[in-house]
């Protein structure tokens, strides 16, 4: 075994070595831009010097209560400034941040909330019932035995003010009182390791008990650097809170804003609406979205939408492929749209399809397709590949031979809270297992064609649901498509497709509509691929935007399997 040796005996000490972490970013940005605008939200304005302080306020409140090292804080709410100070405020005071969805029901945050032990709950007034709600089915389970976590109720003026009293009368503690409680000139201290924990989220949990994914420090200032790196963001970007700050902790964003003193724009709520107007009258240059939102914004009626556009505006999305008409339909609206993909377990996105200079000269359909692979490593990524599951071999860079995405590096989890079992199967080989079926093309970029399982097998063959919507969405009269397997007598599965149809369609006559849709499938795709089913309505989607397949897997599945026919 060869010992490698460095040219140098030096130790590392205080002054050339110190544990990285993301919230050295906001004391930077408070000491260099103080009076610039680091959050804006709706008539309520903070300065860089003003979050750094109540950030500082929020960390000494809470160890003033012994909520440090150790100890878990969850805050349930949406994009309001509160969640944002939670991202600096309750790491600087040592303990892990717990970002809720505030889509989940009640009874699955009470598993949250018991199974990370929460010390804390900050919970937005809106969705204190929803909260109160969960902390009585926790109580129930553990026979009055846990511990009641602190309440802290955070107060929106743009909101009704009733549920906020029903709140303080129930004994919760309103949050700026609870700020006030603290020093904003707090010495709070750092992580002496990187590998301390800085944030827990838990994946959606629609087969088994949500898995509570732990990041550390390290990742997370790599993760936010990486944003602004792959991105080119500039110093003082403005960007939207389109994407919620509790999915993946905003992708990061959260902490690359500080890194880059850019200015955070809250939207309680997305619009199409509110989204054009943010970008016409609050200087917008950047915002994160699923595709479900772009299919939304260039969906939009004239009246919600303000064009031309002001300026060039750089979107980022993921959480699912995005159709590449979607794509073109953004280009075409004057919005340059970079496409990611990672996972919670990846600090969010950690792929980009970078774009190719030669792209340009291309036509718009074909720009759109190349732009919907999932692309190649983050900078922060040391490896991705994608492999035969069964051994580990690379699949072969010729876009057609399907394998499993797999990470390994830094900005993969530390592992999933309290479940060695899930970690055993996760890194497997030593590497991040992701249940993503992709293909690798002869330029090394991957392509996502279907998770493990959604891919339909009809007659032995497989189909990628993926690229079935992906045609689907070619349709003139379909606005969202998502296809899954339904039983069939004959073929074992065949594609279903649950289909929302575009505001201007009448849905009169729904069988004729079915019939166009099936009729168009047969000219674009294998006979083999058409959908045999077609069913409106509106689709079941996550907090995030994402359709929720197993939802219409199951719906398909109580539909019963089809008959024998010739289709």
């Amino acid at each position: 075994m060869v010992v490698e040796r460095d040219i140098d005996h030096l130790p590392k000490n205080a002054a050339n070595y110190t544990a990285l972490t993301p919230l050295s970013f906001l004391e930077r940005a408070a000491m260099i831009y103080p009076n610039r605008k680091s959050l804006i939200h709706g008539s309520v304005q903070y300065t860089w010097l003003q979050t750094y302080r109540r950030c500082s306020q929020l960390a000494s409140a809470l160890t003033k209560r012994s909520i440090t090292f150790g100890t878990t804080v969850a805050v349930i709410a949406p994009n309001v400034p509160a969640m944002y100070e939670a991202h600096f405020g309750i790491p600087m005071a040592g303990a892990v941040l717990n970002a809720v969805n505030v889509r989940l029901n009640a009874d699955t945050i009470a598993f949250l909330l018991g199974h990370c032990s929460a010390a804390v709950v900050m919970v937005d007034q809106e969705f204190f019932p929803l909260a109160e709600e969960a902390l009585k089915i926790l109580e129930d389970r553990s026979e009055g035995k846990s511990n009641r976590p602190l309440i802290v109720v955070i107060a929106d003026k743009n909101c009704d003010p009733a549920p906020l009293q029903y709140a303080l009368d129930k004994g919760a503690v309103e949050y700026d009182k609870f700020l006030e409680t603290g020093d904003p000139d707090f010495q709070w201290k750092p992580p002496q390791d990187e590998w301390q924990s800085i944030a827990l989220g838990y994946t959606s949990g629609t087969t088994a008990s949500p898995k509570g994914v732990v990041l550390h420090h390290r990742g997370a200032y790599l993760m936010a650097l990486s944003n602004a790196v792959v991105w080119s963001m500039k110093e003082g970007a403005v960007y939207l809170w389109t994407l919620p700050m509790f999915h993946c902790n905003g992708w990061c964003f959260t902490w690359t804003l500080a890194a880059i003193c850019g200015t955070n724009i809250c939207l309680r709520q997305v619009t199409a609406k509110a989204v054009y107007s943010a970008i016409a009258h609050l200087g917008v240059t950047h915002f994160s979205a699923a595709p479900v939102v772009l299919n939304t914004i260039v969906n939009a009626s004239k009246e919600e939408t303000i064009l031309p556009l002001p300026r060039l505006v750089h979107v980022s999305t993921a959480g699912a492929s995005p159709p590449p008409p979607v794509l073109a339909a953004m280009t075409q609206r004057g919005f340059r749209v970079l496409h990611t993909y990672g996972l919670s377990e990846t600090y969010g996105p950690s792929t980009l399809c970078t774009w190719k200079p030669e792209w340009d000269l291309l036509p718009t359909d074909v720009q759109a397709r190349l732009n919907a692979r999932q692309g190649v490593r983050y900078v922060s990524l040391e490896h991705l590949d994608v492999v035969n599951p069964t051994d580990m071999t690379p699949v072969p860079a010729d876009g057609k031979t399907m394998g499993e995405i797999v990470f390994r590096g830094n900005v993969v989890m530390k592992g999933y809270l309290k479940n060695p079992k899930a970690n055993e199967a996760a890194f497997a080989g030593g590497w991040y297992h992701s249940g993503d079926l992709a293909v690798k093309h002869p330029d090394g970029y991957i392509e996502i064609k279907d998770r493990s399982k959604d891919i339909i097998i009809s007659g032995g063959e497989n189909i990628s649901s993926v690229e079935v919507e992906n045609i689907l969405y070619q349709h003139p009269a379909i606005l969202e498509v998502s296809v899954v397997a339904r039983p069939d007598e004959q073929w074992g599965e065949s594609p279903c497709a649950f289909v929302t149809l575009k505001p201007a369609v009448k849905e009169t006559d729904q069988q004729q509509a079915a019939e166009d849709i099936i009729k168009f499938s047969r000219s674009k795709m294998p006979r083999y691929w058409v959908p045999k089913s077609v069913f409106f309505g509106p689709l079941p989607k996550t907090a995030t935007g994402k359709i929720q397949k197993h939802l219409l897997r199951t719906k398909a599945k109580e539909m019963g399997p089809l008959k024998k026919s010739r289709l």
